[in-house]
């Protein structure tokens, strides 16, 4: 229409995300099962692509990028410290049970994601802000 005042309007913070950003949302966090071919690197690089490549299109999906970032590098930090504890034989199963628990939460990250809603992991290091 000519003259709508709402034509160009942009969703506020409240709005629910679209179904394209609820898509990228979910692949934002299922990028990181990219670290099961590229083992401490490919868990962090995918969650980052999808963080460079759509954080000024869109505020929703550029926090679900930068929570699975965040989430990821967490991973990776604590993955590299049970590598050295796996010489005391301790590390190998806090790494299974390090394993286990990403699988799991960024599974459930994903779900919630394409549900449109905002997830936040419970346990991470808010390095990317």
């Amino acid at each position: 229409m000519v003259g709508d005042p709402n034509a160009n309007a942009v969703p506020g913070p409240d709005a629910a995300p679209s179904e394209s950003e609820r898509t990228w949302g979910m692949l934002a966090h299922l990028a990181a099962l990219a670290g099961l071919v590229l083992p401490l690197v490919g868990n962090v690089l995918g969650p980052l692509l999808v963080w460079a490549a759509k954080k000024d299109e869109s505020a929703w999906v550029g926090e679900q990028a930068r929570e699975a970032l965040n989430f990821n590098v967490t991973v990776a930090l604590a993955g590299i410290a049970c590598g050295l504890l796996a010489l005391i034989f301790i590390g190998l199963l806090l790494g299974t049970a390090l394993f286990i628990a990403w699988l799991v939460m960024t599974l459930i990250a994903a779900i919630r994601a394409s549900e449109g809603v905002q997830y936040r992991y419970p346990i991470s290091l808010r390095l990317i802000k």
